[in-house]
């Protein structure tokens, strides 16, 4: 495979306010995140996005978070958000197979992305999965969920 064009982005920050509770937390550590994204097809080379962020320490919540990266991919993917969306929109509404997708996705835009992936992206409808809710129960809840509505009784 061809060398990667690199383009380095900064989500480098002194301070962040908290998620969870809006503190001003300082910068604890800085760290480094590649993303695959779709290269150009005149230099027919690929494209990677190196990222360098910033972790932070809320004193209040006692909590690590890092810098959001959200515009560029989401949470623990490799590619970023126009790779996720371009291969799951030539599988989806150009109808290609996976692999087909695959090997699109190499020669229109030097991007390598096994099928398997794809297939995973397009099941998901394009995004990752969210952190589970284990312990709270559907918008439903067990009253519709069996069928019962404003305090009528199964018979």
């Amino acid at each position: 495979m061809p060398k990667p064009n690199l383009s380095l982005r900064s989500r480098n920050y002194r301070r962040r306010p908290c998620p969870h509770c809006g503190h001003s937390s300082y910068r604890d550590r800085r760290a480094r995140r590649s993303l695959h994204d779709l290269g150009a097809p005149l230099t027919g080379r690929p494209r990677d996005i190196v990222v360098l962020y910033s972790q932070h320490y809320c004193t209040r919540c006692r909590k690590y978070f890092n810098a959001n990266m959200a515009d560029l991919a989401e949470p623990g993917s490799h590619y970023t958000r126009r790779g996720v969306d371009t291969a799951v929109r030539l599988v989806v509404e150009d109808g290609l197979p996976y692999r087909t997708a695959g090997w699109t996705l190499w020669r229109d835009h030097r991007v390598f992305v096994p099928y398997a992936t794809i297939q995973n992206w397009v099941e998901a409808g394009g995004e990752k999965g969210g952190a589970s809710r284990p312990h709270h129960s559907s918008r439903l809840g067990p009253g519709r969920l069996l069928g019962l509505h404003r305090g009528r009784r199964a018979v």
